[in-house]
């Protein structure tokens, strides 16, 4: 079986395929402090708890991380802990079948590259990916699946974390759909400008990337992924398909072209 491992700046998913199947999922914090032997203990952990495998049943493993501290000490756990499993982690170098058009392919993150690869696979392209984490992605696809370029914004949880801190009478409020996009009260105000602002963001963001792709909109599909994507896709007119587990899905597939 394999254990993907998807390494972002505020959270780590995780997903165990068998084959083409995604069998358990977890999510962890990601914490910059964690040594090699740490995260050897949270990924034993969780294996630990599920019921449908045993210790020693992982025989691969695939990462992309953001984080390059992280990285360095998830290569050192590899080689300590998983020493006789096979390993891929996404960096310059590793066959991912996406042609990087930019003008350094080296700083697109490898989630972004893992993504657009994907999304190409599952849906075709042309397409965009639209990737809902620390901060917002939006990645081109074209049709013959190159990775084109893209765009970044600050995510949901900064721009909440940030207009609390600076707004002296706002405060962090659980973000759901409001009842009214015309609020009544402040924490309601503060969830109809969250959810209906960013779903604004997206579908402005995403038009005009449609428009520089292609001359037939319909010809583009437009996914959504990411932790935070439940609280906005719904109320984005441009996305056509949301899938939580795309990154995992993309490093389920570069392992297969890159593992011996």
């Amino acid at each position: 079986m394999l254990l993907a491992i998807d390494v972002g700046n505020s959270q780590t998913v995780l997903g165990l395929f068998d084959g083409d199947h995604l069998l358990e999922h977890w999510r962890v914090g990601t914490d910059y402090r964690r040594t090699a032997d740490e995260w050897a203990v949270v990924l034993q952990g969780l294996i630990g708890s599920s019921s449908l495998l045993g210790p020693n049943d992982v025989d691969g493993l695939a990462l992309c991380c953001s984080v390059p501290t992280v990285q360095l000490e998830m290569r050192a756990m590899f080689r300590r802990h998983y020493g006789d499993v096979s390993a891929v982690i996404v960096e310059p170098g590793v066959k991912t079948g996406v042609p990087i058009r930019m003008d350094n392919p080296k700083e697109v993150g490898s989630d972004r590259i893992i993504n657009a690869l994907a999304a190409v696979r599952l849906y075709g392209g042309p397409s965009v990916v639209v990737d809902f984490g620390t901060a917002t992605t939006f990645d081109a696809v074209s049709g013959r699946g190159e990775y084109v370029g893209g765009a970044i914004s600050p995510g949901i949880d900064i721009s909440v974390e940030a207009l609390s801190r600076r707004g002296a009478q706002l405060h962090m409020v659980e973000i759901a759909k409001p009842r009214s996009v015309v609020a009544k009260n402040t924490t309601e105000a503060l969830r109809s400008g969250i959810v209906y602002g960013f779903a604004g963001q997206v579908d402005g963001i995403v038009d005009r990337m449609v428009q520089e792709l292609t001359d037939d909109a319909d010809e583009i599909t437009v996914v959504a992924t990411g932790g935070l994507a439940p609280l906005v896709v719904d109320e984005c007119e441009t996305v056509d398909v949301h899938e939580p587990w795309l990154t995992l899905i993309g490093l389920r597939l570069v392992f297969e072209r890159n593992a011996e």
